[in-house]
């Protein structure tokens, strides 16, 4: 007797009718088999394994049942519509190889296509390949994304490319420990709010994450790379960024545009062409990052402006800040941060500059125009010229002013993060 005809004995049996009990079976799908016809037949809360082997199929996923591959079984999409449609809450999908959806972007094909109301869906150590979307997640509450590899589809070019994972109008979902690459944005998240997003790789795409009108999330412990941007959030506040790493990228490694009570901290910015780009920002801190050599430190644009800037350190940038505005921005405070090519003293030992670091003066302006200058950096006459700048304001422009600069470095392992530059 089938497992349906002996819940369906024992409910009438007991005369319970129409009060929903059941008990979840296991059900195991041998290669050749129907893996669709074993969807549709099971019921809510089964287990389907499906054993190692290739399953061409576009699946619809209808009640809550978890969907477990035993030794990494391979389903197909067929390159046609999504590979596995979810309409249901409490679905779990794990350990299957999903490859070959459809190539429509209008229809948002995807590998894993996670509807509205599929909320506290779990999609884990999964490999989701040559997909237009690797998850499309729209709507929902509560899904957790971690432990898989998502490539896209390599031989098309980027702007045909959908994205790794897409969130959209989202809550509280936990993106964690995923390696995404080759594809258009590694992660694009839009109004989703109270999410964690933490020890993922994202490379190799146009943005690590493109990341906007989305607030109260947690990004923490992730490395973005070989992109030509990083980690860009833009029109977001209530932001946590932490031990993060962004390097190598063409352009930035973290954008922050229109961004308003947040914090920055802890983070690695190295070998990118603009290591900051700070844009319309208000209201946040930056604390204990360490920005090194990338061609500009911090790029500062467009009101920047009640920002808490300390404790960082701005090691080897070629320029350490680029700023256009009208009247200088101060940063530190008390606190101070470290810049490599300040030249100043520290005459109590106190392990503060004695002086003002102003960035960008004269001297800063004519070394990047003539490189051979390094060579007299420390030289009285060309001291002697950042002194001059600094007492006749008509040979400055306003720019960023550490009214403490420091005298050392906070990270003492700096030096390890030279050299990370994008490829080619």
């Amino acid at each position: 007797m089938t497992h349906g005809l002996v819940r369906a004995s024992i409910v009438a049996l007991l005369g319970l009718g129409a009060v929903g009990l059941s008990w979840a079976a296991t059900v195991r799908v041998q290669a050749g088999q129907d893996l669709p016809a074993a969807v549709q037949a099971a019921a809510a809360g089964d287990v389907i394994e499906v054993a190692h082997g290739l399953y061409r199929a576009n699946l619809l996923i209808d009640k809550p049942l978890t969907l477990r591959g035993i030794d990494r079984p391979t389903i197909s999409g067929g390159n046609q519509g999504d590979t596995i449609r979810v309409t249901s809450p409490d679905v779990t999908i794990e350990g299957l190889i999903v490859r070959d959806s459809g190539s429509s972007l209008q229809n948002q094909n995807a590998g894993i296509y996670i509807f509205p109301g599929a909320h506290r869906a779990v999609v884990q150590h999964c490999d989701l390949t040559y997909n237009l979307f690797g998850l499309w997640i729209e709507k929902v509450k509560d899904v957790r994304i971690e432990g898989n590899t998502i490539t896209g589809k390599r031989d098309f070019d980027s702007a045909r490319r959908g994205n790794g994972i897409q969130l959209y109008n989202t809550q509280g979902a936990q993106i964690i420990g995923n390696n995404i690459s080759f594809v258009r944005d590694a992660l694009y998240v839009d109004v989703s709010h109270h999410a964690v997003f933490r020890g993922n790789k994202l490379h190799h795409s146009r943005y690590g994450t493109h990341y906007m009108t989305s607030y109260y999330n947690l990004w923490e412990d992730n490395d973005t790379y070989y992109n030509r941007g990083g980690l860009a959030l833009m029109e977001v506040r209530n932001q946590t960024v932490r031990g993060n790493r962004a390097w190598g990228n063409a352009d930035h490694g973290i954008m922050l545009r229109s961004v308003q009570d947040s914090v920055v901290e802890g983070n690695i910015v190295a070998g990118n062409r603009r290591g900051f780009f700070i844009y319309d920002v208000e209201y946040v801190t930056l604390r204990h990052n360490v920005v090194v050599d990338n061609v500009v430190g911090a790029h500062l644009s467009a009101g920047v402006i009640n920002n808490v800037v300390e404790n960082n350190d701005f090691i080897g940038n070629r320029e350490q800040v680029r700023y256009v505005g009208t009247k200088d921005v101060a940063w530190g405070g008390k606190v101070g941060n470290y810049w490599s090519n300040y030249i100043g003293w520290d005459r109590d030992g106190n392990g503060i500059g004695d002086v003002p670091y102003t960035a960008n003066d004269m001297v800063d302006r004519l070394t990047w125009r003539y490189l051979g200058m390094k060579l007299l950096l420390a030289s009285p006459a060309v001291q002697a010229l950042r002194l001059v700048g600094q007492q006749f304001p008509i040979l400055r422009v306003p720019s960023v002013v550490d009214a403490n600069p420091h005298m050392h470095p906070e990270d003492k392992n700096w030096s390890a993060w030279r050299g990370k530059y994008f490829p080619g």
